[in-house]
């Protein structure tokens, strides 16, 4: 019997942040980083921002924008890892530190959303 391998859910996991890292960091870079410093728009009241951030789906999109670029980065650090500097022989602890860090930021970034205000 054939092992099952994680691959395919590490996959899901590295396109998934790809398209977060893609389509929505920039906006909000776009609008906290340059926008509302500069002024070009007003910026909302720290009453309004803390009473979206306190909504469930907002924690959980914010979740999601915190700990799906931190798997794409890690599926991504691997392969550059293993593939580019050809360290092939130290693939599982490539993989555990690679991994275990994403694992890392996004029980931090849960812990961080879940004892928001």
């Amino acid at each position: 019997m054939a092992k099952r391998s994680n691959e395919p859910f590490l996959w899901s996991l590295f396109s998934s942040g790809g398209m977060i890292a893609a389509l929505m960091l920039p906006v909000l870079i776009l609008l906290f980083g340059l926008a509302i410093p500069l002024e070009w728009i007003e910026a909302p009241s720290r009453e309004s921002l803390l009473a979206l951030v306190r909504h469930p789906l907002t924690r959980l999109v914010l979740f999601g924008l915190c700990s799906l670029p931190l798997f794409h980065g890690a599926h991504r650090f691997r392969f550059t890892l293993y593939d580019g500097l050809q360290i092939k022989h130290l693939n599982e602890l490539i993989a555990v530190v690679c991994y275990g860090g994403a694992i890392v930021g996004t029980a931090l970034a849960g812990y961080i959303l879940w004892t928001l205000g």
